[in-house]
């Protein structure tokens, strides 16, 4: 299957070390794909041993170069990242059609898409970097949390990739991606910091306080911040392709902010958990009282169609975003008594490409006398470099697995871990809602690394 990609290099980041090449792959039209016998898709959980095997080579910590590959949702990426902080190449194929197609990700449909480009992403990135397998340090992979029919595609290609080459192998939190790959882009950025990481998904507060060593502020209980702009903007007609945030900024432009009072989510819980679940329900009603039909694209609306529109978009956008400051406000205060000397808020993942959304948070961050470091967008949503970096970060602290065989037994059970909490939770901010109970199938990464470390003491 040839890929149709056009290259363009974009200076993101005004640093001379980062030079920065990103492809993005149009999704492929499917075809018929013969169905894999489905196994298990997790083991019970086991400890990364993270102990520097006596046979691997360690290169010098400035000279790694780590192939970093992500598939937890619904983009296919890859990226080969330096320890230096030069990134190599970026690849990502987008599942925007499908998205369109389905109204939102279908884990099996997003899983083919994986399945059909997974290998031609990996090599455009090689390929991009100038390099092949035998010029890596190691494979990073995320293993969750995410889909994980998706997670499974990902896994399989860097174990393959890593058995092949007799590589390393590091399996990444999505998460803690998420928040270290601000530390590629900001140099100047130590532990501790406070980071805030919203996305479809997800909607997570963190003071990250070391490598691996994270305290849960808040998290969702329902729907995260990406899944209420999504339904809204699928809701009010709008362009889905590239994703309900931009499509809801754009129109909200238009729109008068205070025209529809909808209700601030949570107010009366004086913790920093998220909860967007109500708000969408306000949303759907408030459409239907203005008998607004979703099948008449934006496009064909008529002109007070398009301003009740913009104007359910404003005040959707302004009262999903309060709710985020009121959360990060209370968020900060906590993250102070803890560690005093705190001066970041990182906020990344996919809504924070949206910038109302990074003014809003700005303000917060400027009234408590800290600074907003935000990662360009392209670094925002999901990729393959945050993945990297994040491999780099443990694979200095000798927090990786040995090289997978080169043929993996028939009955192989992958480690696939699609609810995983970052952090241990604050005392204060423990939320007893029951969506959060359930959630919490494998231990932290925090506890892993913790229990790791008293083990080898």
């Amino acid at each position: 299957m040839a890929l149709s990609s056009t290259l363009s290099r974009l200076n993101l980041v005004p640093r001379p070390w980062l030079p920065y090449t990103v492809t993005t792959l149009r999704a492929l039209k499917l075809k018929p794909h013969k169905p894999q016998l489905l196994r298990p898709m997790w083991a019970p959980l086991t400890l990364y041993s993270f102990s520097v095997s006596a046979h691997i080579h360690r290169p010098q910590d400035d000279n790694l170069v780590v192939l970093g590959i992500e598939t937890s949702c619904d983009d296919t990426a890859a990226a080969v990242v330096r320890s230096s902080g030069e990134i190599l190449s970026q690849v990502v194929s987008s599942q925007a059609d499908l998205l369109v197609r389905y109204g939102g990700v279908a884990p099996k449909m997003a899983e083919e898409a994986h399945s059909q480009v997974i290998d031609q992403v990996v090599q455009e990135a090689l390929n991009q970097a100038n390099l092949s397998e035998t010029d890596l340090s190691a494979v990073a992979v995320t293993i969750g949390p995410g889909l994980s029919l998706c997670l499974r595609v990902g896994v399989q290609k860097a174990r393959k990739t890593a058995g092949s080459f007799n590589l390393p192998i590091i399996g990444v939190h999505h998460m803690e991606a998420h928040a270290l790959v601000a530390r590629l882009v900001e140099r100047e950025l130590q532990f501790p910091f406070m980071a805030l990481l919203i996305s479809g998904g997800h909607n997570l507060l963190i003071l990250a306080q070391g490598l691996g060593q994270y305290i849960q502020l808040g998290t969702s209980i329902d729907d995260a911040i990406g899944e209420a702009y999504d339904k809204t903007a699928k809701w009010l007609g709008l362009d889905m392709r590239r994703s309900g945030g931009p499509a809801i900024e754009e129109l909200a432009r238009e729109g008068d902010a205070e025209s529809i009072k909808f209700s601030i989510p949570m107010k009366q819980h004086k913790d920093c958990n998220f909860s967007y679940a109500g708000l969408k329900t306000q949303v759907r009603l408030a459409i239907e009282s203005r008998n607004i039909n979703a099948e008449i694209p934006i496009s064909c609306a008529s002109s007070q169609d398009r301003r009740s529109r913009a104007d359910i978009a404003a005040s959707f956008q302004r009262v999903a975003v309060l709710h985020l400051e009121e959360r990060c406000q209370r968020a900060i205060e906590w993250a102070l008594k803890i560690e005093p000397s705190i001066k970041h808020l990182v906020v990344s993942g996919g809504v924070a490409s949206n910038q109302y959304v990074r003014a809003r948070l700005d303000q917060v961050v400027k009234k408590n006398s800290l600074q907003l470091v935000c990662p360009p967008p392209s670094l925002c949503t999901d990729n393959g470099v945050m993945v990297a970096w994040t491999g780099i970060e443990h694979f200095r602290m000798g927090r990786f697995d040995p090289p997978p065989p080169a043929v993996e037994s028939e009955d192989f059970v992958y480690d696939l871990r699609p609810r995983w909490p970052l952090g241990e939770e604050y005392a204060e901010g423990r939320s007893e809602a029951r969506s959060l109970r359930k959630a919490r199938i494998h231990p932290s990464l925090t506890s892993i690394i913790q229990a790791s470390l008293q083990q080898q003491h």
